[in-house]
């Protein structure tokens, strides 16, 4: 801190007798004086005030938390809330379970969860079951899971085939309303009404069979749920206006036959089935759903949902839309998605250079940090097209302060302190998290025999290199005294270095010893305490080389793969301060993972993929689910820094 003295100065010199043009009054000479010797004086010397001391370098300590209800205060939803306010809120999450999530539909999740949560209202799960030839009970299953992992627990878990007989019902009343007709046209004879296909531009027109009497598009609609018509040959479409400029409104199809029709939890009642545009808002409707929010790529078809409960005179909620959630670098379809996955450039949907939920889970990713992305984002009508970085930054921030430090080593070399006796065995006490005494302590143990890095050691030393080289000191992470390499050992096939000999400086007299330029972590060789704890580490890269793997120059995004984004540790070692963090899991408690004991609105069972930890000068890791008994297997969740 700056001193609050004020700083004396010196004096000004008395200014000089000015010099004039006069003629100077002439003197008579006069005998030479004998000049008399001034005593000089010793100058007094003025105390200088002190330097003030150098302020101190500013310690990094954890950010504000972020308020985690900013997105409904203010901006597009805050306005949404002022449009309609409901005593009882009501929102559903509306997935269709023919694939994993992935990371954009946290936005949704959010959005629709944390709505209905910070107006006191609920929120239904509701699976959009109406394509029975893509949906699979593993992705009724991993939804539901990834939705309590983010924290968020649904009044009602329901399905749109809860509703097959209500919904067949209203097709039919809607027909009655002179609403909706049965159609025989083809996909192009369709196309060609709404202006398209062969020769496009040209006006639009009106099915043939739109005027097709009331009694007649009945026994139809019965027949075609009878099974008296093929896939394509007939269709229910809803008799709305072929020349509104809406496309959303040129009679879109209401009912279709499906050829695979088995339904996984109707079976083979139906060999019809609703499509999305009239199945959606009508289940609303069924639910009171009081804010139905949506992309702003269901905004145009805001018009035929409004048509349609009008219509019928149903309980009508407001649908409103916001911009959706892209990444650049990856590939979210589930169309590449398969492909990758039955082509072995990743393991499965969960692996770990993917970005599905299953997978950022599986990588470590805290479900509190995809959480704080998407509320820092905010929401708005414009899409957010964000580059991988940015995601990382932010999980990296958001657990910096959260999760435990611990010393691990990639690539180990032993490293023997020659001048240490065989049994020496001391302990050092290590905080798991310097900015939170919270977190406690561990002792890490310490002996002759130490594995540092391979990263970190060189066999010729340099002017600008600070770490262990020959002759050079460097100093080891809490421990008290630098060592310094003596010799080292190779193995002469390799040619890779396979121990290191060193001596342990500390001064004969027990003054202090000189500070090393650089500090390295490391892992005792201790079996009595446990101690290196083994490890396969993998560290993953990037899966694609470009921003955007489809507009690759051949036409194939799998030429954009990146061969090596994942690169393996197989005798990677920790201290043993991991199995106490192992016990002591979930680190951080967030989202849906919770401290066994805590009161939790969702919580999910803890996997492996809970115990997360700092791996100091290295990056942050997590525990993959192939660990067994036997082998303990790690995943790096993201570097230091960027491009770490």
């Amino acid at each position: 801190m700056a001193s609050t003295e004020p700083t004396t100065l010196p004096e000004r010199p008395a200014a000089k007798p000015e010099e004039t043009n006069e003629p100077r009054e002439r003197k008579e000479p006069t005998q030479p004086r004998e000049k008399k010797q001034k005593e000089k004086k010793p100058k007094e010397k003025k105390p200088k005030p002190p330097k003030a001391p150098a302020p101190p370098k500013p310690k990094k300590e954890p950010p504000p938390p972020n308020d985690p209800e900013q997105m409904f205060k203010v901006g597009f939803l805050s306005d949404v809330w002022n449009e309609r306010q409901e005593e009882k809120v009501v929102t559903r999450f509306p997935p269709e379970p023919s694939g994993h999530l992935h990371l954009g539909h946290s936005k949704a999740i959010a959005i629709n969860f944390g709505f209905a949560k910070y107006h006191g209202g609920v929120c239904y799960l509701r699976y959009d079951d109406t394509n029975p030839s893509a949906e699979k009970q593993e992705y009724f299953e991993s939804i539901k899971d990834i939705v309590t992992w983010l924290g968020f627990k649904p009044v009602a878990i329901t399905h749109s085939s809860d509703y097959f007989d209500r919904l067949y019902e209203l097709a039919e009343e809607l027909i009655r309303r002179d609403g909706a007709y049965v159609c025989h046209c083809s996909k192009a004879e369709i196309e060609a009404q709404r202006g398209g296909g062969e020769g496009k531009g040209h006006e639009r027109y009106a099915c043939a069979h739109r005027n097709r009497p009331i009694e007649e598009s009945i026994s139809e609609f019965r027949a075609m749920r009878d099974g008296k018509y093929q896939a394509k040959e007939a269709s229910l479409r809803m008799k709305q206006d072929i020349q509104n400029p809406n496309p959303q409104m040129w009679d879109l199809a209401a009912y279709r036959i499906v050829e695979d029709n088995h339904h996984f939890r109707t079976g083979d009642k139906w060999k019809i089935y609703p499509t999305y545009d009239f199945t959606h808002c009508l289940v609303d409707s069924f639910e009171n759903v009081t804010h139905s929010l949506c992309t702003t790529e269901f905004e145009m078809a805001r018009e035929s949902y409004d048509w349609l409960i009008n219509k019928l005179d149903m309980f009508k909620p407001m649908q409103r839309e916001y911009g959706r959630l892209n990444l650049s670098g990856t590939v979210l379809s589930k169309r590449k998605l398969n492909k990758l996955i039955d082509k072995g450039y990743v393991r499965g949907w969960d692996s770990p250079q993917l970005f599905t939920l299953i997978a950022l889970r599986r990588r470590g990713v805290p479900p509190g940090a995809i959480l704080s992305f998407v509320n820092e984002l905010g929401v708005t009508k414009n899409t957010t097209n964000i580059a991988l970085n940015r995601f990382d930054q932010a999980i990296r921030s958001y657990m910096e302060f959260s999760v435990p430090r611990l010393m691990m080593v990639l690539d180990p070399i032993m490293v023997i302190i020659d001048d240490l006796p065989d049994d020496h065995f001391e302990t050092f006490e290590q905080p798991f998290q310097p900015k939170d005494p919270s977190f406690g302590t561990h002792q890490i143990p310490f002996s002759k025999r130490v594995y540092i890095d391979r990263s970190d050691f060189r066999e010729e030393d340099s002017p600008d290199y600070f770490r262990m080289a020959p002759g050079k000191p460097v100093g080891l992470m809490k421990v008290p005294y630098p060592i310094i390499a003596t010799s080292f050992e190779k193995d002469p096939e390799t040619g890779l270095v396979t121990k290191v000999h060193a001596s342990y400086d500390k001064p004969a007299d027990g003054s202090a010893p000189k500070k090393p330029k650089a500090f390295i972590q490391w892992v005792a060789d201790c079996p009595a305490q446990n101690s290196p704890v083994k490890a396969e580490a993998r560290i993953f890269h990037p899966l694609f080389h470009s921003e955007n793997p489809s507009a690759h120059p051949s036409g194939d995004f799998l030429n954009d793969v990146n061969p090596n984004s994942e690169q393996i540790f197989p005798n990677a070692m920790v201290e043993v301060g991991f199995n106490e963090i192992r016990r002591r899991a979930p680190w951080p408690a967030g989202g849906g993972e919770h401290n066994p004991g805590d009161k939790a609105e969702a919580s999910v069972e803890l996997g492996p993929e809970s115990v997360r930890f700092q791996a100091m000068r290295i990056a942050y890791f997590t525990m993959d689910s192939d660990t067994t008994d036997d082998k303990l297997v790690l995943n790096r969740i993201i570097g230091l820094k960027e491009g770490a």
